[in-house]
């Protein structure tokens, strides 16, 4: 997403709030996005009850801070900003907001709702000074399908609300199995976040996933086979990006690892082999009071408490295979947690695009209340959402690349393919696009985005290329002029400066080629 989208979705809310002035109500909802736009990008971690939420969120963020418990606390909307300081805020359906004091139990936050009900808070607010909140905040919610309605309803409201856009940019969706609950959840997600776009803005996570293989250390790969037959599944090819087996409590436990608990993994990898493969035959022997004297009952049921049988078994596992201190016994873990492929899946498809995602939000919600509460004088400011929607190049790419994965695209398998890679599917570097090694240099970069711009603007002109096909085309040029126009200002090859003014007629007279497109 150019700046200038940015920029212009600024003046547009300003020029709304103007025109509202004298309307608290229409006011505090642009001061709202207004703040939208400015801050990091929103991404929820949603799913049914127990799909294990809060550990993942845990784990992204690296400590034990999200309640795990089925306490009250988990049945509210938890926001989780970054602050210098640690705060908490409770924010009351009615009434002013009140700050909660700063408790931990085991760990974990305590999140005290006093006399009110989950259903009287609108929202808990965290501020934390955590490394991953300055470009993400992260929000909790309660769980879906819940035996309570009332649960269920408050992240129905929340991320699928009826009338209004989402306030999540993105979502991270924790399957256990796949239910059609899942599937109805993630369609109303897209629908609502994405509007009239039907952007895929989601990824499902397989959490749990060492549960699959009975806690054997072979888990994960039965869990990353399942991963692939859901991600093949039709309608939820469509919803989500991708689907990614991650085991929660190994992730959550390794990224807090502490010192004493690796001494403890230690001395059991000591243990002599029958009497080690023996307590670890079964989570219940694992606690046996008569199973070893060291470490003792109450260490082996904390180990399992944070672990989990696969985790302590892995653990074992890793210190035999080498690790030798409590970095590398985290590194190893994290790593076949599968945690690192989804923090570059989340960086690669909404990190890279945040600004795109979190525009669209914006406008979609600005349109609305210009639907809902119109204006003599609101015709320019709508004029400039239709503008800014038709030729935000970031908000096209996403149009492309659902359109991709709902419908797919009126081109040949191969140039389909193509055309995903380009307008970012693999990534939005340079490389990516292109399709190159990523250490690849500037001028096999230059020469290869030529080679590519001659391929595309050919094909707008074949008479084999439909009209629809045409515009799939277009968009995929003006990428790759964009990627031209990046490398021109890094002194990649000056020839590159007057690759866009080289246009041929499928490009046609600029952007405005594009809004006619646009409106077909």
């Amino acid at each position: 997403m150019s700046a200038g989208a940015n920029e212009d979705s600024v003046a547009l809310l300003a020029a709304a709030r103007r025109l509202y002035e004298g309307d608290p109500a229409a006011v505090e909802t642009i001061d709202g996005l207004s703040t939208r736009l400015a801050e990091p990008l929103r991404m929820a971690v949603a799913g049914i009850v127990k799909a294990g939420k809060s550990t993942l969120l845990n784990a992204i963020l690296g400590e034990q801070i999200a309640p795990t418990d089925a306490g009250e606390c988990t049945r509210v909307v938890t926001w989780y900003r970054y602050s210098d300081t640690p705060s908490i805020t409770l924010h009351p359906r009615s009434g002013e907001p009140r700050r909660l004091p700063i408790a931990r139990a085991h760990g974990k936050l305590v999140l005290d709702l006093g006399e009110l009900r989950p259903d009287e808070v609108e929202r808990i607010d965290v501020g934390w000074p955590s490394r991953v909140l300055r470009s993400l905040i992260l929000i909790d919610t309660p769980g879906i399908e819940s035996l309570s309605r009332d649960v269920s309803a408050r992240s129905a409201a929340f991320l699928t609300p009826d009338n209004a856009p989402s306030s999540a940019d993105a979502i991270v969706y924790l399957l256990r199995h796949l239910h059609p609950s899942d599937l109805k959840f993630l369609e109303a997600f897209r629908d609502t976040a994405a509007g009239a776009s039907k952007t895929v803005n989601a990824v499902s996570v397989l959490s749990r996933a060492d549960e699959i293989g009975s806690g054997r250390i072979d888990s994960l790969l039965s869990a990353r086979k399942v991963a692939r037959r859901y991600e093949q599944h039709g309608d939820l090819a469509s919803l989500a990006l991708g689907v990614l087996p991650v085991a929660g409590l190994v992730a959550e436990g390794a990224r807090t690892l502490r010192e004493d608990e690796f001494a403890a993994f230690r001395a059991l990898a000591d243990l002599e082999r029958g009497e080690r493969e023996k307590l670890l035959v079964s989570a219940d022997r694992f606690v046996r009071p008569e199973q070893v004297a060291s470490p003792n009952e109450a260490v082996r049921r904390r180990l399992l408490s944070r672990f989990g049988i696969f985790g302590v078994r892995l653990a074992i596992s890793m210190i035999r295979a080498g690790a030798s201190n409590s970095a590398e016994l985290t590194e190893r873990l994290v790593e076949y947690s599968g945690l690192n492929e989804l923090g570059s899946f989340i960086s690669l498809h909404f990190g890279a695009r945040a600004e795109a995602l979190k525009v669209r939000a914006v406008l979609d919600g600005l349109a609305q209340l210009l639907r809902e509460n119109p204006r003599d004088g609101a015709s320019p400011i709508l004029g400039g959402i239709e503008r800014i929607q038709a030729t935000a190049h970031g908000l096209r790419e996403l149009s492309l690349l659902s359109e991709a994965r709902v419908s797919g695209l009126p081109l040949s398998a191969d140039e389909a393919a193509e055309a995903g890679r380009i307008v970012g599917a693999n990534g939005t570097t340079t490389p990516a696009r292109l399709g190159v090694p990523e250490d690849t240099e500037a001028p096999a970069l230059s020469e290869r985005l030529k080679q590519e711009l001659d391929r595309w603007r050919a094909r707008t002109q074949s008479p084999l290329t439909d009209r629809a096909g045409v515009e799939v085309c277009r968009v995929v040029i003006r990428s790759l002029e964009a990627v031209a126009s990046d490398l021109a200002s890094r002194g990649g090859d000056d020839a590159l400066a007057d690759v866009v003014l080289a246009g041929s007629p499928a490009q046609g007279p600029g952007e405005g080629t594009h809004q006619d497109g646009e409106q077909h």
